[in-house]
Formats: structure tokens, C-alpha cells, sequence
């Protein structure tokens, strides 16, 4: 019998990395990121999957470094992308250390509660796929969250910007626990 995962635990560590991550980065930059607009953060994320899918494809690397940091990277630019919305962009950095870690928290908790409830109706498939699987299902949700942008943010039938930021959360969170399995 195959032993059980704590997917709660295992999500919450993943996220603590992230979060270390952001914090240091908040140390060194600052809120810098707050100019961003929606379509410049969701062409990082772009930048990061495309990395990713480079080498799991190629199986090559020029630049000393992983996948993993890239998978990080998705997810606190989602992150980012999520307060962008809530907030929207400004022309110089508005926010503290402390209140962009706040917010932080903020969206990776609603991002915690919703992979909970979809992880519950799905029975965990995630945990059946393959991390080049996640990683096409993030660069699709990355394509979507470039067309709504394009279309000026509207959407027909379609979630919308913020969701599509959080599945990317998600998606990026299980990779990473994959990944250190």
C-alpha cells in the first residue's frame, strides 16, 4: 500500500521557500516590482516556463542553475501578479517590506485554501502527472492570461486574470513538491 502524502504540509513547506525567497529579495530591491503592469509580470512568468520547458526538453543548460529556482520564481511572480490586480500598478514603490510580505501571505494563503478544495474534488491527480505535464499546464495558463490582457482584461465564459494567476501558483507549488519527492 502505497504510504499517504501530507499535501497540506508538503504545500506549506514549498511555500515557506518561496516566501524566504521573496522576503530576501524584498531586502536587497525593495517593493520595486509594485510599476510593474499585469503583462510585464505575466511575460516573466512566460520567461521562467519557457526555461523550464527548454531544458526538460533539451535536457541542457547553460546557466548553473535548476529548475527549481524557476518554479519559485512562478510562483512569487504570480504572487506579485495577484497583489498587481488587488491593488493595481503605481509609479513608484507605495508599499513596505512588511506590508508587500503581508499581502504576500495574503494571496499564498488564498492559494493554499483554493488548491485544498480543488484538491479534494480532483483526489489529488496532480500527484499522477509528470512535472513537464504541470509545466505545459502553466505555460497554457500563461497563453490564457496573454489573451485576456489582450483583450483588454475581459472575458466571455472565462475566469479570469486572477485565476489563472493562482492555478499558476498552485501548479508551480506541485511541481516543486514533485520535485523534492
Amino acid at each position: 500500500m502505497q504510504e499517504k502524502k501530507d499535501t497540506k504540509a508538503q504545500f506549506q513547506s514549498v511555500l515557506a521557500q518561496c516566501r524566504k525567497l521573496f522576503v530576501d529579495k524584498m531586502k536587497d530591491y525593495g517593493p520595486a516590482w509594485r510599476i510593474l503592469r499585469t503583462p510585464s509580470i505575466t511575460d516573466q512568468i512566460f520567461i521562467k516556463v519557457k526555461r523550464i520547458r527548454t531544458i526538460q526538453t533539451t535536457n541542457e543548460r547553460l546557466v548553473d542553475e535548476g529548475i527549481e529556482p524557476e518554479f519559485i520564481g512562478i510562483v512569487n511572480y504570480a504572487t506579485m501578479g495577484v497583489i498587481q490586480l488587488q491593488l493595481g500598478v503605481v509609479d513608484q514603490p507605495d508599499l513596505t517590506s512588511e506590508e508587500a510580505t503581508a499581502l504576500f501571505d495574503k494571496v499564498t494563503n488564498e492559494a493554499y485554501e483554493l488548491m485544498n478544495r480543488k484538491n479534494h474534488d480532483y483526489d489529488e491527480a496532480w500527484r499522477d502527472m509528470r512535472v513537464s505535464s504541470i509545466t505545459d499546464l502553466i505555460m497554457s495558463k500563461v497563453l490564457r492570461t496573454k489573451s485576456i490582457e489582450d483583450h483588454g482584461g475581459k472575458t466571455l465564459v472565462s475566469e479570469g486574470l486572477d485565476a489563472n494567476y493562482y492555478d499558476m501558483i498552485n501548479y508551480a507549488v506541485f511541481a516543486l513538491i514533485l520535485l523534492g519527492e
